[in-house]
Order: structure tokens, then C-alpha cells, then sequence
């Protein structure tokens, strides 16, 4: 068998396994990238069927990823060789015991709104340049959105024209993680700022198509940006902004999203909500399976500990002294 058939046979493989978690209701677009990734990895190296030679081969060109990032590849693989071998071929199939062990995630930094404030201030301070004219206004409402709206940045860069309602300040977000698609509806003064930007998007003759990305340069022509592209001026205005925590920690892109859960849980105990029973409402509303995913988004910090603590001693301090309500 040429390299070419053998590579088109591991292509094909993958197509397989693909479609079978498609067929359970799995997104399966990263794992497609990345197995499909190590197949011409593979034929460039003129390798016919992955060894454990190969695959370490393979995993040593990730050293400079994080640890998690390089287990989770790992895993993909061993999967897709297990189901291979379930479906008749005698592959080989890594041993997860050498793959890279877990590591903890990273806590995240909670953005507080004093410090949302300074870096939509700094981002009218961005340059525009040839290939994103419309810099600052993008990237002022990609931080409006990602902290009001607890988007993913994936959900972020797939907004089109057709997904935003301005009048109403609804966004469509389709087909995200675990295929859900829901409606996120807007502050009232969030959906202010997303119809300033789609003024000044207007003006910059940027694409009025439905489907014309909503967060559009002109880099390589009329497209939409890209992680890396939106990620590199917001980090820019943490800086600018001096956006850090007690233990001077820069955020990421995604603490926004914690910050979001955060701070709808800090203003349900200001207002004296029934946190409890507005936790499935946060699940709805940041496209989680369940609560379970959503406490994932709420460490128990400092300012919630408090609050938690005053409303305890509010309802139940007379317990521990015998006394009555």
C-alpha cells in the first residue's frame, strides 16, 4: 500500500469515527482537526499506520503547548484507534499511562466593573489600521459582549448579521457547544452599544449580508476575525487598562465568561434573590447542559463569601445561640 492509499484509508477512518459521534449528538469539530491533523503529520513523515515510536514522535511536536492541551489531543487519538480496533483493525492503541499527566486548571482572574470601565476607555485609544478599520469600535463591543452576555469567544467571532436583533437586543447564538442553540437577550445598555457599533459598521461599508460576519476586517479580504485576531487587542487593553488581580494575574479572554457568572451571582445576593433557584436560569442563559457546568463558572470568592455569610447570619445567627427566629 503507497503512502497516498494509506493516507486516504486514515482520512477515511477518521470521516467514520467522526460521523459515529456526530450520530450521538457530538460536535466533534476540533477532534475532526486534530486527527485529521496527525494523518498527513503522519504522511509527511512517510509513515503508513501510527507505533508507539510514531505517536511519541507525534506528541513531541506539542512540547510547546500546556499539559492539559497535550493530554486532551492524546485522548482524542487513543479514542480513535480504540474505535478502529472495535471495528476490526488490528491498530495500534497508546497507553493513556504515558500520556501527559493533569494538570490544574488555572483559577481564573474576576474582572471587576471598575476595570471593564478603564479598558472600554483605553479601547478608544486602539489604532485602526488597513486591515481592521473598524478596530476599536470591534474590539469595544467584543468586551461589551463577552462580560454582559458570559459569551464564549467562539460564539463571539460566529455572530453574523442575521443572528443580532438591534431594536430588541436579542442575539441568536446557533449550533454552539453540545449543539445547543439559544436566544441571549441584552442589557438595556449593552443592546445600546452593540447598535452604535452596527452604525459605525454602517458607515465603514463592511458587508451587509446576513451572513456577513459581525466582527469583520479586511485583511485578506471581507472576513471575520479569527481567536487569535480578536484575542491579541483585547489582552493589549488588559494591559492598558492595568486589569490585574491581588496577586497581580493578568486575565484570559474566557475569565470574562467567569466574570459574567460571577457578578449575575454577586447582584442576586445585593438584591436579595433566591440564588438557588436563578442558577438554572444562568445555565440557560450561558448555554450549559446543566447547574453542574455552571458552578464550574462561580469560585467562591472574597466578595460572594461575604455576601453568602450576611445573609446567613441574617436568616439563621440566632441558631448557634439557642435563640429564636
Amino acid at each position: 500500500m503507497s503512502i497516498s492509499t494509506s493516507m486516504f484509508a486514515m482520512e477515511s477512518a477518521v470521516a467514520d469515527y467522526v460521523a459515529h459521534q456526530r450520530a450521538l449528538g457530538r460536535g466533534y469539530r476540533n477532534e475532526e482537526r486534530i486527527l485529521l491533523s496527525m494523518c498527513h503529520w503522519l504522511a509527511q513523515s512517510s509513515l503508513r499506520e501510527p507505533d508507539q515510536a510514531s505517536f511519541d514522535r507525534w506528541c513531541d511536536t506539542m512540547h510547546h503547548l500546556g499539559t492539559n492541551t497535550r493530554r486532551a489531543r492524546q485522548l482524542m487519538v487513543h479514542k480513535f484507534c480504540l474505535f478502529r480496533q472495535r471495528a476490526g483493525h488490528g491498530c495500534f492503541v497508546p497507553n493513556p499511562l504515558y500520556f501527559a499527566r493533569p494538570c490544574p486548571y488555572i483559577r481564573p482572574v474576576i474582572v471587576q466593573p471598575d476595570q471593564v470601565a478603564r479598558m472600554l476607555v483605553a479601547a478608544t485609544h486602539l489604532t485602526p489600521t488597513l486591515g481592521s478599520p473598524l478596530l476599536p469600535a470591534v474590539t469595544r463591543i467584543a468586551i461589551v459582549l463577552l462580560y454582559t452576555a458570559g459569551l464564549r469567544r467562539g460564539e463571539l467571532l460566529r455572530l453574523t448579521l442575521q443572528d443580532v436583533e438591534p431594536t430588541s437586543g436579542v442575539l441568536q447564538i446557533r449550533e454552539s457547544k453540545f449543539h445547543k442553540s439559544r436566544l441571549v437577550p441584552l442589557s438595556t445598555d449593552a443592546a445600546r452599544e452593540l447598535r452604535l457599533y452596527l452604525r459605525k459598521r454602517l458607515t465603514a461599508s463592511l458587508g451587509t449580508g446576513p451572513e456577513t460576519p459581525l466582527l469583520c476586517n479586511t485583511t485578506r479580504g471581507l472576513r471575520g476575525y479569527t481567536g487569535t485576531g480578536i484575542s491579541r487587542p483585547i489582552h493589549a487593553l488588559f494591559e492598558l487598562a492595568d486589569v490585574r488581580d491581588a496577586e497581580g494575574r493578568c486575565p484570559r479572554i474566557h475569565d470574562l465568561r467567569h466574570s459574567f457568572a460571577v457578578q449575575a451571582l454577586i447582584r442576586w445576593y445585593q438584591e436579595g434573590a433566591d440564588v438557588q433557584s436563578n442558577l438554572p436560569k444562568l445555565a440557560i442563559y450561558m448555554g450549559h447542559v446543566s447547574i453542574v457546568s455552571t458552578a464550574y463558572y462561580l469560585p467562591f470568592v472574597p466578595t460572594i463569601a461575604a455576601l453568602a455569610s450576611e445573609r446567613f447570619e441574617k436568616h439563621l445567627g440566632h441558631v448557634p445561640g439557642g435563640g429564636k427566629p
